[in-house]
């Protein structure tokens, strides 16, 4: 390695840190963010019902399944 060698940051890696720096409630509210549209109860009853209500579909779509 040389003498001045100086490790590599990205800009991207720069502009994270310094918007950290600048707000540093940026990930508590990132995880609120989060937890108010993703992290929700999951209702297994529910979704086993969804399961077994659902209907194949056909391989053609546009296809009905009257004989002629």
């Amino acid at each position: 390695m040389p003498l001045f060698w100086k490790p590599y940051k990205s800009e991207i890696t720069s502009f994270i840190e310094e918007l950290k720096a600048k707000r540093p409630t940026l990930e508590e509210e990132q995880r609120r963010g989060r937890a108010l549209l993703w992290d929700k109860p999951i209702d297994r009853e529910a979704q086993a019902e969804y399961r077994d209500a659902r209907v194949p579909q056909q391989p053609y779509v546009y296809q009905n399944n009257t004989k002629r």
